[in-house]
């Protein structure tokens, strides 16, 4: 049975769909079977696509971000095995409105990060390099993750 993995952040169009992708492409060069998905902690962008932004600094490095903003879902507790946060801030957010006995273990993504552990930080106020160093994050956190699995 493959394990269920679901990305967090605070709007899902940026760090957590760069981090479900970039567990994807990793699953997929180690032939590990993995169900992941992409959630958000907050409603703003439910319905939409990544940030473009995100997009092109992802199509850059040749990873394609093709997901849809959703918000988490009590449901999603029970479904997934794994639920990874970007940040401290999310991971709170998550620990609070996690029900109670739940599932999934909740930590931050960056925990299985090889240059050690911290925070994916939010790009979307900034500029292109920190677009590219999600990215950049994403990829060798992902990496490494799978490779644990």
């Amino acid at each position: 049975m493959a394990v269920r993995i679901l990305t967090v952040c605070l709007g899902n169009v940026c760090r957590s769909p760069t981090a479900e992708a970039a567990i994807r492409e990793a699953a997929e060069e180690m032939g590990v079977d993995l169900v992941v998905d992409s959630a958000a902690t907050g409603g703003w962008h439910v319905g939409s696509p990544p940030d473009i932004r995100m997009q092109r600094a992802a199509q850059r490095e040749g990873l394609t971000i093709d997901t849809i903003a959703r918000q988490i879902t009590d449901a999603d507790f029970e479904d997934f095995d794994l639920i990874l946060a970007m940040d401290r801030r999310n991971l709170e957010d998550l620990q609070a409105i996690a029900p109670p006995g739940c599932h999934a273990v909740i930590r931050l993504f960056r925990d299985d990060d090889p240059t050690g552990p911290g925070e994916v930080p939010d790009p979307f106020y900034g500029g292109d390099a920190g677009f590219r160093l999600v990215v950049e994050m994403c990829r060798r956190t992902a990496r490494s993750l799978v490779g644990r699995l």
